[in-house]
């Protein structure tokens, strides 16, 4: 694996552009394994509020200046028969094509850790499909392990 100079920044307003296209390729990649989705245009994020907001962290990750990653971090309130009070959720991970399997998504994730743990959250979930075995590799990597599995049934036809 080639390691490259990435450089880790919080996400600005000004790249909403760049982040709204890496949304419409995770939910084009995901659309295999999500056939429940509506047809597009589909968003699943508000990108803007996630910037704006203190309980969260947007960040890019950057080759040359070039925005080639993503990822966010968001307090959320655990269920009350959970221990931990509040949990730090992950999503919007996505390097472009080009740039995978360079260590940037594992550098997103770390810096996304970091940040749970400066905001003392100790307990970090995501979610993925069960079938998306490079997403669940690049989890593992990390040392996320498999919690709950989520089943669904299509009754149409």
């Amino acid at each position: 694996m080639d390691r490259i100079d990435t450089k880790i920044r919080e996400a600005k307003i000004e790249d909403l552009n760049i982040l709204k296209m890496f949304e419409q390729e995770i939910i084009r990649y995901e659309r295999p394994f999500a056939p429940n989705l509506k047809n597009d245009p589909v968003e699943y994020y508000d990108l803007k509020n996630l910037i704006e907001r203190e309980d969260a962290q947007v960040i890019v990750a950057t080759v040359n200046e070039k925005i080639v990653g993503s990822g966010y971090a968001l307090t959320k309130n655990s269920e009350p028969y959970i221990k931990y009070k509040q949990h730090a959720y992950l999503g919007f991970m996505y390097v472009i094509p080009e740039f995978r399997g360079k260590g940037i998504n594992g550098k997103i994730i770390t810096t996304l850790i970091d940040w749970a743990k400066e905001k003392n959250l100790t307990e970090i979930q995501l979610e993925v499909y069960a079938e998306n075995d490079s997403a669940l590799n690049a989890y593992r990597k990390k040392g996320f392990k498999s919690d709950l599995l989520r089943m669904r049934l299509n009754t149409e036809g």
